[in-house]
């Protein structure tokens, strides 16, 4: 398995534990791999857990009602028919167990770039693009985290990419495909899909002037593990511009999408910690904007 260095952090009311065991009953090859909880936040006790799907990692959080999920973000599950004999049956079954409960985007048909392609947002508010894909194109992993850019930032999905692939390491433009003329209110020449690697990951964009009432928030942030302080450093500085957003290792870019820098050492002592030394440790990064991993060790350790 890929040692995926972000890893997308979705925010439940409640239902974290419920949502992860239904995802990883329903998609091959998946695993729950932990499970922690950090008391006395602002949310009162929050269970943090985190699973594989086909092999891709995300993490989730039992938040409180602060935040919903939308369809700015949403995961495109690539159904390969070279890879995959069964493909379309598969991809008809999964759609069918997220259905349940759930709200159709885009019914599940065919379209000029697919034989079979939906938008579905699931009983959790989670959004998926199910996509039969073209064997013939470079072959794409199973779940891409896809955003759309919307209202204010309708048209800059192209810019915001080129920005992140200036960020980060192991990146490259995949395909860009552009809004022709005669596709109003789209405009010609803004992105109608675009996929793009950074730390060897796949990601896609696309840009949408239709009439949304949703944008980027804090619901589904993308979490960036970190294993050293210059790191945390680095990712901050070039990441963060809303000094408003940043808590708790949060911040959020000038496109509005929330990201976590987030130390890995951070995982390993919230699971082994126990009574007063979690609570210390609790207690000090609740305090943090950008974590500090010597401080968090000292509260670890008792030294503080």
């Amino acid at each position: 398995m890929m040692n995926q260095k972000i890893v997308p952090h979705l925010w439940f009311d409640d239902q974290a534990i419920d949502a992860a065991e239904f995802y990883t009953n329903i998609f091959p090859d998946s695993e729950i791999t932990s499970l922690s909880t950090v008391n006395d936040t602002p949310s009162g006790d929050s269970s943090i857990v985190s699973f594989d799907l086909a092999g891709f990692s995300f993490m989730a959080i039992n938040g409180g009602p602060h935040f919903k999920f939308n369809p700015s973000i949403s995961f495109m599950v690539n159904f390969d028919p070279s890879k995959d004999a069964n493909a379309e049956k598969n991809l008809k079954w999964l759609w069918d167990q997220l259905a349940e409960g759930g709200t159709p985007l885009m019914e599940l048909q065919e379209y000029p770039f697919s034989k079979l392609y939906g938008w579905i947002q699931d009983k959790y508010g989670l959004s998926w693009q199910f996509i039969l894909t073209n064997p013939e194109g470079e072959e794409r992993p199973f779940i891409i985290p896809s955003m759309m850019f919307v209202q204010d930032m309708a048209g800059r999905a192209e810019e915001a990419s080129d920005f992140y692939l200036s960020v980060f390491n192991d990146t490259k433009r995949g395909l860009i495909a552009r809004y022709p003329k005669g596709m109003e209110p789209d405009q010609e020449g803004t992105v109608m899909f675009t996929d793009f690697m950074l730390e060897n990951q796949w990601f896609a964009a696309m840009d949408s002037v239709q009439e949304h009432d949703f944008k980027f928030n804090e619901a589904i942030s993308l979490l960036v593990k970190c294993e050293q302080q210059e790191e945390i450093d680095y990712y901050w500085g070039k990441l963060s511009t809303d000094p408003s957003a940043e808590q708790c290792g949060w911040l959020k870019d000038s496109y509005g999408v929330s990201w976590q820098i987030w130390p890995e050492v951070m995982g390993e002592m919230l699971s082994k910690a126990e009574g007063e030394q979690k609570e210390r440790l609790t207690k000090t990064f609740l305090q943090m904007k950008k974590f500090d991993i010597e401080k968090l060790e000292e509260a670890y350790q008792g030294n503080i």
